[in-house]
């Protein structure tokens, strides 16, 4: 980049202004402006689709914050989209918003979106892998939708080749040492430019279209598009491009030769509209192949007015006192004296993103990447989220969520939030239904996650997150209806004649009640009994039946009928328990273990179940048990099942102990297998089901464990090891060092209630006085109570006792 200061700008009568910048580049946004301002033109060209000079004027609206895009997608074919990307340090915006003040024609002058989605098409359909296409330092302002060249290709990084040539490791660093920190002064508008052609020009003798072929048929329309310019503007054409394109309009081609490389393109309908965009989605570690690493530490490059590594310093420690860390005014001034140090020491003109984050790392953060990433996260690369006036175009269904989330006060954010809601109060409750049927839509702006301090069906937690990828499947939504609710009952109906299984059509019954959709709930009701009439698959069955259960609590919550879902649901219920004992006969163990599966799930199904107060569903707990005890008597039914189903008797108190304890001790003789005595204990204490506290309290099933466990031979030991280890494994680590000192100190000795007064210290037939008189002494000094409060000493003495 020598010669710099004897370059010149162009003359009068020597073509068009041709202003090459890196895309998101704010040197080169500064070097457009000055140009722009020395040069006056009478027209600027701008790379981009032509489908959007429609859309230029609302640049100029008071409600437009960059950073926005335009998003062009295939009428027919919403989800086929591609962006074309604008910060406000973007060289593009720059030129749009300069003419927009100076009252001068803008337009765009890139290859239309029609053939460039039309293209994509055309990869998808012949399994290419396309890329978006490279552009002057970086890439173009195409978004992953754009079409690229085949991975066979190989493809040349501008800038990186200037770099490396310059004698720097880093292309981001030389950018930064030739541009960023080189001011435009008076005199010098164009020189940037002049000398960026040039070595454009260099390399795009040296490596041709670079692997970019599809960039030629680009510039063939882009000159087009600058000599209809010039026919009407004469010498008055500015235009600002991508550097690497420079080279390519200055060719001296023929109109024929333009015409016939765009001759034959495909092309389909499209649509175009402005939509928010982040900074996040502007950098590289977003998957944006046109992005750039530090989009935060670009734009306060852009808009910082002077002195921009004091003002970053101050911004840094600003971000680390509000995470509570201690940073004075005194580490601002010592981050600044060593950023401008180390680019000294580096040979740099100013400090760059490298030393004011080595300077940040040092002084600010004592040498811990910790808070640094968070620097990182929050300014260098930023979440800020740009906005678009309501005029611009939009779907239906766009205008009805934006006014839905005016009306629920949910503002689209681009940094993730938690949000707490109540369904018991009514703005909570829409906003609820809002996320749910946005889901239901595929437009994932929230996730749900577990409520913090409440498992109540009253409360729900959403994390929030606005992506500019979800305008695109908003308007890909649009085609079920032109409002949310609408279009998602519209979807809901859709999804139920398209369900592949009976366990689809219950969750989206749940979901039609979570998003209240009555219209769309009768459909799926009755695709949903006409599935289960048919179904004869019991683990099918199994598997649907629990969330159609949960769907049910949603009638207390919601204040939704759901005395239908009732009724399909116990017959559903009915059906699981008289096909449940058949389908459990001669499993293999992997069979067996999924059937487990579905006896818990029907467990906790039918608990719900019986509370519930619909029609019909009185006796349902009661066959559900005697289903239980078909279960665990049955010699045919895998020792896993039958050890749950005993399991889960004694639980809901439908087995007392000793009855549990004969039936593991039938288990445990030595008539049965060792194998299918493993699986029988794997169901009964297994499965994550508190059955290591069951032991810790009942001695006789610890002991009946133990006697079985040490009189297994030692040649089928190694057999029923593996699934011992995986039942005890589950464990908590405590309850896992307790069963290991029960089991060391032997068979009566134990520490549950059935070891009451087996000589084991601090338990006993009766009280000891002594030992509870020994700590009340203790009780009163922690509880802050006078030696004389004797009837408080025996209240106490009760409860050591």
């Amino acid at each position: 980049m020598t010669g710099v200061q004897e370059a010149v700008g162009p003359k009068a009568g020597a073509g068009p202004l041709l202003l090459g910048v890196r895309h998101h580049g704010p040197g080169s946004a500064r070097a457009v402006r000055a140009a722009l301002e020395e040069a006056r033109p009478r027209v600027v060209l701008i790379e981009g689709p032509p489908e959007a000079d429609a859309l230029i004027p609302l640049a100029a609206d008071e409600e437009m914050r960059p950073p926005v895009a335009l998003l062009a997608h295939a009428v027919d074919e919403p989800g086929r989209s591609a962006f074309w990307p604008l910060a406000e340090f973007s060289p593009e915006w720059v030129a749009v918003r300069w003419a927009l003040e100076h009252d001068v024609p803008a337009r765009f002058i890139d290859l239309p979106a029609a053939h460039t989605l039309a293209w994509r098409r055309q990869e998808d359909e012949a399994g290419v892998e396309g890329e978006p296409p490279l552009d002057a330092e970086t890439a173009d302002n195409e978004g992953d939708s754009a079409p690229g060249p085949g991975p066979a290709e190989v493809r040349i990084d501008p800038l990186g080749v200037l770099a490396e040539t310059a004698g720097y490791d880093d292309p981001e660093r030389w950018w930064e040492d030739v541009v960023e920190h080189r001011g435009v002064g008076r005199g010098d508008a164009f020189a940037p430019f002049t000398v960026l052609e040039e070595a454009m020009g260099a390399l795009r003798e040296t490596f041709g279209s670079g692997g970019h072929d599809r960039d030629l048929v680009r510039e063939a329309y882009m000159r087009l598009q600058v000599r209809a310019a010039q026919r009407e503007f004469e010498d008055g054409v500015a235009v600002v491009c991508g550097a690497w394109h420079v080279p390519a309009l200055r060719w001296k081609t023929t109109v024929a030769a333009d015409k016939a490389l765009l001759k034959g393109l495909p092309k389909v309908k499209t649509d175009m509209t402005w939509v928010p965009w982040t900074h996040r989605r502007l950098s590289r570690m977003s998957g944006y192949g046109a992005g750039i690493d530090s989009p935060g530490w670009y734009g306060h490059l852009f808009s910082a007015p002077d002195r921009p590594v004091e003002r970053w310093m101050t911004k840094v420690a600003g971000l680390l006192r509000a995470e509570d860390r201690l940073v004075s005014s005194a580490h601002v001034i010592e981050a600044v004296r060593l950023a401008e140090t180390l680019a000294a020491m580096r040979g740099r003109p100013l400090p760059g993103l490298s030393e004011t984050t080595d300077a940040v790392r040092a002084v600010m953060c004592e040498g811990s990447d910790v808070p640094l990433a968070l620097v990182q996260d929050r300014l260098v690369v930023g979440d800020v989220l740009g906005e678009v006036p309501a005029t611009a175009p939009a779907v239906p269904l766009q205008r009805d969520l934006a006014r839905l989330q005016r009306r629920l006060r949910l503002k689209p954010e681009a940094l993730e939030r938690e949000v707490e809601l109540d369904l018991r109060k009514e703005t909570d409750a829409a906003r609820s239904r809002l996320l749910h049927r946005l889901r239901l839509l595929g437009i994932a702006w929230g996730e749900p996650a577990a409520s913090r301090g409440s498992t109540g069906t009253f409360r729900e937690t959403w994390r929030l997150r606005w992506e500019p990828e979800l305008s695109v499947r908003v308007a890909e939504a649009g085609v079920w209806g032109t409002t949310v609710l609408s279009a998602a009952t519209a979807k809901a109906e859709a999804d139920a004649v398209a369900a592949q299984g009976l366990a689809d059509v219950t969750a989206l019954a749940e979901r039609c009640l979570q998003a209240e959709l009555p219209e769309a709930l009768p459909t799926v009701m009755r695709i949903l009994a006409d599935r289960a009439a048919l179904d004869t698959d019991v683990g099918q069955l199994a598997q649907a039946l629990p969330a159609l259960v949960r769907s049910l609590r949603y009638g207390d919550v919601r204040g939704t009928d759901t005395g239908a879902l009732g009724e399909v649901a116990a017959g559903l219920a009915e059906r699981v328990f008289v096909g449940l004992p058949p389908a459990c006969a001669a499993l293999d163990a992997d069979g067996a273990e999924e059937m487990r599966r579905h006896v818990d799930a029907v467990h906790g199904a039918v608990g719900l179940l019986g509370d519930a107060h619909a029609a019909g569903q009185g006796h349902v707990r009661a066959r559900w048990q005697s289903v239980l005890r078909v279960l665990c008597g049955r010699d045919s039914v895998p020792g896993v099942i039958r050890g749950r189903a005993v399991r889960l008797l004694l639980d809901g108190g439908e087995l007392v102990q000793d009855e549990a304890a004969r039936l593991m001790g039938l288990v445990l003789s030595p008539g049965t297998p060792p194998a299918d005595a493993a699986a029988w204990i794997e169901g009964f204490v297994g499965g994550g089901s508190g059955g290591g506290m069951l032991l810790v309290h009942d001695e006789r099933l610890l002991g009946l464990v133990d006697a079985w466990l040490t009189g297994v031979p030692a040649e089928a030991f190694t057999d029923v090891l593996p699934l011992l280890r995986r039942t005890f494994s589950a464990y908590e680590p405590g309850v896992r060092r307790t069963l290991g000192e029960l089991v060391r100190r032997g068979p009566g000795a134990g520490s549950g209630a059935a070891g009451a007064g087996s000589g084991i210290p601090g338990f006993a037939a009766e009280l000891d006085t002594v030992r509870a008189d020994a700590v009340l002494p203790v009780l009163r000094l922690l509880l802050g109570l006078d030696e004389g409060e004797e009837h408080i000493g025996n209240d106490l003495v009760g409860v050591t006792g």
